[in-house]
């Protein structure tokens, strides 16, 4: 009797030990741990004009690195080339030249030049049209990388212009002989990357009325307000002046269905999910508003506009566990994976492929090389009958952050090694997107296979639309991750402040808020987002900046988690993520940085421990019980 009772002791401090794991959660908010940490009230005291001047100098040095990438990976693939090529025929460099131009258009032209033979090669063409002096300057360029190869030194020139386009010459030796090569660089990705970030770090108003037809408003009265900065974004939000979303409480039938079509001029109706998108061609969304409460219904609200939070910087893979990958752009530019252990964490996961990441965004680039093998075959939520194709490029930077190839000697690594990408189109290719397509991809990706939604967008008004779809995907026990946004400002963002949303804000080189991110009661974590080296479209790497690129360092850090354990629930992976963080800032949480910076070490300590308690402990008990009922036998 004595030893069963002892057993049964020792049991139930077992259960004791496991109960933090499994802690219920504050019933207000199922995501979230009972009696949270208090949370101070302080806010930062910057002005509009400080706040601006921060930005400024982000944006400058995210193309500044930018620049930096374009160099280092054009230099890699001419010296790679030059060193397959070393005794090649003039057709076997023709067709490596074309192939290479056709996967890296911004290399337009290149002169291969054997000085031993004294001939040379051109393939491509110079920029066509430029300026008779802009086109006098690159031609003395290309002769002085010319002269400075048969000397078998490097050259790069100062940027040449032809309008606002900027054009770099590089000329590259090769290593061992006496071949080498000329090349004429577009460098229209820093045009690409300052224009994004201007617009993602709300240093422009945007998006703009006239495109989209939309009404700007101020979230705390919904009346019409029209930004004339970038930084009043923090205060407004979005929508479609002749559209209404409406979700009724009893279905419509098909005769008041036509009636209503006929009552309000309607045009184009939509269903999806629980929830009618109607868009009238006589009447405003206020109208439609009034109209739709005769039929009380759950809610009734404006289609609101969604917006990127993004500040815009295995062909054989090495499976030896290595801290220091060999990919290019590593070691210069992407501290931003040491800093939250990943690649310590690598000793524990690499990943699996049956843990899917959803990237519900503007799509991805479908063909860059950075991100062969990992892609599933998407949705494009904005026109289906085409491929989720980035026209943007956030979604596919996020995608690297994310599942970048490691250690194939080119671009940059991602966090997690083997987790399948499945790329959903919902934003356009001015990277805004409705509700109505944010939504649709949330379900979409919940549908097939998602164990993952990573969400690098928001808009500051709570739609109700929005929110099912959330509710959908979270019952269907995907971790749902989402940025906060851009605005350094605590008003809730959402998606990221629903309850079911992981909220991710941003932090800078040395562990500091970043000046644009927002903050609030609603963060749960934060994690790398200045200046964040990773692919980008047309097959090319840009360093960005923003919570979108904090966003997607959590959904890998819960994608590697699921690969640890499969067993864990959707709020268990994000207790997980809560508890096993970086501390910053006031001790506990705070509205600054949420619980701490992410540890990808100790989340997946946590969750491999809980693995192997949770398999010990029905072992023990029966083992222990087994023993007590032979006493009595």
């Amino acid at each position: 009797m004595r030893r069963g009772l002892i057993a049964l002791l020792f049991v139930i401090g077992i259960g004791a030990l496991l109960y933090p794991i499994v802690a219920p959660k504050n019933p207000a908010n199922p995501t979230q741990p009972a009696n949270p940490a208090p949370v101070p009230q302080a806010t930062p005291h910057i002005t509009t004009l400080q706040e601006k001047n921060m930005k400024e100098m982000v944006l400058k040095n995210d193309v500044e690195l930018t620049q930096k990438m374009c160099k280092i990976e054009c230099t890699n693939h001419v010296q790679m080339m030059l060193h397959k090529l070393d005794k090649a025929t003039p057709a076997r460099i023709q067709a490596y030249a074309s192939k290479m131009q056709k996967d890296h258009k911004h290399i337009g032209y290149l002169i291969w030049m054997d000085n031993r033979a004294n001939k040379q090669y051109e393939y491509g063409a110079l920029p066509s049209k430029m300026e008779p002096e802009a086109k006098k300057t690159l031609q003395q360029h290309i002769l002085t990388a010319k002269s400075k190869v048969k000397k078998r030194e490097n050259y790069e020139s100062a940027p040449v212009l032809k309008g606002n386009h900027k054009y770099l010459v590089m000329g590259i030796p090769a290593k061992n002989s006496e071949r080498g090569m000329v090349a004429v660089v577009n460098q229209e990705i820093l045009n690409t990357v300052n224009k994004h970030q201007r617009r993602n770090l709300r240093l422009i108003p945007y998006p703009h009325d006239h495109k989209f037809r939309v009404k700007t408003v101020d979230n705390d009265n919904m009346k019409p307000k029209r930004a004339t900065q970038g930084e009043d974004n923090a205060d407004t939000s979005h929508y479609y002046t002749n559209e209404i979303v409406v979700r009724f409480k009893h279905q419509p039938t098909a005769d008041q269905m036509e009636k209503i079509k006929r009552d309000i001029h309607c045009t184009h109706v939509r269903h999806v999910g629980y929830a009618y998108i109607f868009r009238s061609n006589k009447m405003s969304a206020e109208a439609l508003t009034s109209y739709f409460k005769a039929y009380d219904p759950v809610y009734v609200e404006p289609h609101f506009l969604y917006l990127t939070n993004e500040v815009s910087m295995k062909t054989t893979q090495n499976d030896s566990g290595t801290d220091q990958p060999n990919d290019s752009l590593y070691k210069q530019y992407q501290w931003n994976l040491p800093i939250i252990e990943t690649n310590k964490g690598w000793h524990l996961s690499k990943g699996k492929k049956e843990v899917i990441v959803g990237i519900v965004d503007t799509g991805v680039d479908l063909t860059h090389p950075d991100l062969k093998g990992q892609l599933l075959k998407g949705y494009n939520a904005i026109d289906p009958s085409l491929p989720p194709t980035d026209d943007v490029g956030h979604g596919t930077h996020v995608a690297g952050i994310i599942g970048a190839l490691v250690n194939n000697h080119e671009g940059v690594a991602g966090m997690t090694w083997y987790n399948k990408i499945l790329p959903v189109k919902v934003l356009d290719d001015s990277g805004a997107g409705t509700s109505y397509s944010v939504a649709q991809g949330i379900i979409w990706a919940a549908d097939h296979g998602a164990k993952v939604i990573n969400m690098s967008l928001g808009n500051y008004a709570e739609a109700s639309f929005l929110h099912d779809a959330i509710k959908y995907a979270y019952d269907k026990d995907v971790v749902l991750v989402a940025a906060t946004g851009n605005d350094n400002t605590d008003q809730p963002g959402y998606p990221a402040a629903y309850p079911e949303v992981f909220a991710v804000s941003a932090t800078t080189k040395t562990k500091e808020k970043a000046s644009f991110s927002n903050y609030g009661d609603y963060v749960d974590v934060v994690a790398p987002g200045e200046n964040i080296a990773s692919t980008f479209m047309d097959n090319q790497y840009a360093a960005l900046s923003g919570t979108s690129m904090a966003c997607p360092h959590v959904s890998a850090l819960a994608a590697l988690i699921r690969s640890v354990n499969p067993n864990l629930k959707n709020t268990e992976v994000m207790d997980i993520m809560r508890k096993n963080v970086i501390d910053l800032g006031q001790s506990g949480r705070d509205i600054y940085f949420g619980y701490g910076q992410i540890d990808v070490v100790k989340a997946l300590e946590a969750a491999d421990q809980q693995t192997h308690t949770l398999n010990f402990f029905p072992y023990f008990v029966k083992k222990q019980m087994d023993k007590a009922a032979s006493k009595y036998q």
